[in-house]
């Protein structure tokens, strides 16, 4: 691999994490032998700037230090591009390095991948000019993250806890208007999620025969039921096991327009915005850093 690498930190992921695994994947890359620029900025937007920049500029490879939320940043720069995304995992949820296999809290093996060369083509969602990669939320969870964000206290996972357990207590189902590809539904449901990735929420296995490669969303769908069953349907999302429940039903579509009344759609940790949208499956849309298959012949 020749020219230079721009290595882009998010400080403050996982409460200082991102700046210690910078520092390491910074000197991990440097000491292959590869040229690195490192970029850090003072919030999202000159984050999101100094990314563009980079490819604009030329560089080899954009790696991203940090969870769900730099990898959706790093997208916006390096998706329909010949400039490949590299990861580093240092947030909390990391799930879309979870779906590539990468080293999720080893910053030198992290970095190692990038080193070795290998890339995967793969699939990306756009929505009004956005690309993302992971599951998009728009019922219960969505409104659980609309909770989690309006809370001040406690801090980390509880957060979630406690927001789940009190939207549990007002939450009705929502009215939806569904097209995929030609088939329209019109349904009250709990959620529709819309999957590229088999995982949100840090391993929640909501979409799990979502496939990065398949040219396809996976589209779950949970009709209306009580607080208690839900309650158990979402401790079996964490192994992707609640697809087997009768009130759950799964589709595939290339194209996917959701429109429900006040609700805001959330997806690789970042809020999207308000429906109704249109998500369109863009396939072969990124070049990413991942580990190679066994038996692949070293680069």
């Amino acid at each position: 691999m020749v020219g230079e690498i721009a290595l882009l930190v998010n400080p403050a992921a996982g409460r200082g994490r991102g700046a210690r695994a910078g520092r390491r994947a910074a000197s991990r890359l440097s000491g292959a032998g590869l040229e690195v620029r490192e970029l850090a900025g003072r919030d999202v937007r000159e984050a999101a700037d100094l990314a563009r920049e980079s490819v604009q500029d030329g560089a080899r490879a954009l790696v991203v230090v940090g969870g769900d939320g730099m990898v959706h940043l790093g997208l916006q720069a390096v998706a329909g591009t010949d400039t490949p995304l590299g990861v580093v995992p240092a947030g909390t949820g990391n799930d879309f390095a979870r779906t590539l296999g990468l080293p999720l809290r080893d910053a030198h093996a992290a970095a190692d991948v990038v080193a070795a060369g290998h890339q995967r083509e793969i699939d990306l969602g756009r929505t009004e000019g956005q690309w993302f990669a992971g599951v998009v939320a728009t019922g219960f969870d969505a409104k659980v993250n609309d909770r989690v964000n309006r809370m001040r206290w406690p801090k980390g996972p509880r957060r979630y806890d406690m927001a789940t357990f009190a939207e549990l207590g007002v939450f009705r189902p929502i009215s939806y208007h569904v097209e995929l590809d030609a088939e329209v539904l019109d349904v009250d449901a709990m959620l529709v999620a819309v999957g590229n990735l088999p995982s949100y929420g840090g391993g929640l296995r909501m979409t799990p025969g979502a496939e990065l490669d398949n040219g396809m969303f996976d589209v779950v769908v949970v009709a209306p039921v009580g607080r208690m069953t839900l309650v158990r349907a979402f401790r079996r999302v964490k192994r992707g096991t609640h697809t087997v429940y009768p009130f759950v039903s799964v589709h595939r579509a290339r194209r996917v327009k959701l429109d429900a009344p006040g609700i805001t759609a959330y997806v690789d940790g970042e809020r999207l915005g308000p429906l109704p949208r249109t998500f369109d499956l863009v396939p072969r849309a990124l070049r990413v850093y991942a580990p190679a298959p066994p038996g692949t012949p070293s680069a």
